[in-house]
């Protein structure tokens, strides 16, 4: 694992992190997310929904919600996160700067989700007509293209192919993304739900070691954690573990990893990117 943050996803300065609801950035990449906003790196995240259709922990802060809506908690609790892990830049999807010119601010929606049969998420059956998976794909593309190309984007992360586990709005988050990034010739740099390391047993057979950086959050993992705790009504923090409101128990990650899906270039006539760094231009695999 490398600790030189300016190096991470190969040294880009801007990296762009696509997120489905709020919570998702921080359990899945605070700790990354934390150390590039330390040393100066300027991470962009734009979250795609507010968490409209998210449950409420048990106790004291279901009468505010009731009072106020889980979708102004879950904004406010947000703001605290990113606080906590110094991140500046944000924006949501559908809301300048992650809103195509010349259209009026647009709201997306949580799309909800069931547990299928295999024990992964799947559609709700009675997502709105304003959910973010409802919405015409071209406008929320375009969304994110404005994000991306405003901001300078020099690289993106999300999710992976299968949404991490099948939130239907973490695989919709993927494909945005992934094109996005496509349309840029930018790298697109996916989640690594599952660590692994040298004594976690052998890397999967599609990942080669040089695709993949793990980066060893430790040093930022009190913010890390006290962004968690900024999501009363969605977890509790107990001790190194996250507790979710449905009583799942995940450990804190203190390695966070991510896949290049797009192939470096090499050679004198590589391009680009935006920033003077290179870039692919090559289709996205698979």
């Amino acid at each position: 694992m490398n600790a030189d943050v300016t190096t991470w996803f190969d040294g880009r300065a801007r990296v762009l992190f696509v997120h489905a609801h709020p919570d998702d950035e921080t359990i899945a990449t605070g700790g990354t997310l934390a150390a590039l906003a330390e040393a100066g790196r300027e991470p962009l995240l734009v979250t795609l929904t507010r968490g409209e259709r998210g449950e409420v922990v048990a106790g004291p802060l279901e009468a505010l919600v009731a009072a106020h809506g889980i979708a102004v908690a879950r904004q406010n609790e947000l703001k605290t996160a990113l606080g906590m892990l110094g991140v500046d830049r944000h924006a949501f999807l559908g809301v300048e700067p992650a809103r195509a010119e010349g259209y009026p601010p647009a709201i997306y929606e949580d799309s909800g989700m069931a547990w299928g049969p295999d024990g992964r998420a799947t559609a709700a059956e009675d997502a709105s007509p304003d959910a973010l998976t409802s919405a015409p794909a071209v406008e929320a593309l375009n969304d994110l293209l404005a994000a991306a190309y405003q901001s300078n984007a020099q690289a993106i992360v999300s999710y992976d192919d299968g949404g991490g586990y099948g939130h239907p709005d973490h695989v919709f988050a993927h494909r945005l993304a992934r094109a996005v990034a496509h349309a840029l010739e930018i790298p697109f740099w996916a989640i690594v739900s599952d660590v692994f390391s040298s004594d976690a047993g052998p890397v999967p057979a599609d990942t080669s070691p040089n695709t993949v950086e793990a980066h060893d959050v430790s040093p930022w993992l009190p913010r890390k954690t006290a962004a968690l705790r900024a999501y009363a009504t969605q977890l509790t923090v107990d001790g190194d573990e996250i507790v979710h409101v449905g009583g799942q128990r995940e450990p804190i990650g203190t390695v966070e990893a991510f896949r290049r899906l797009t192939p470096a270039p090499s050679g004198p006539g590589a391009e680009s990117a935006p920033g003077g760094e290179a870039s692919s231009a090559e289709a996205p695999a698979g």
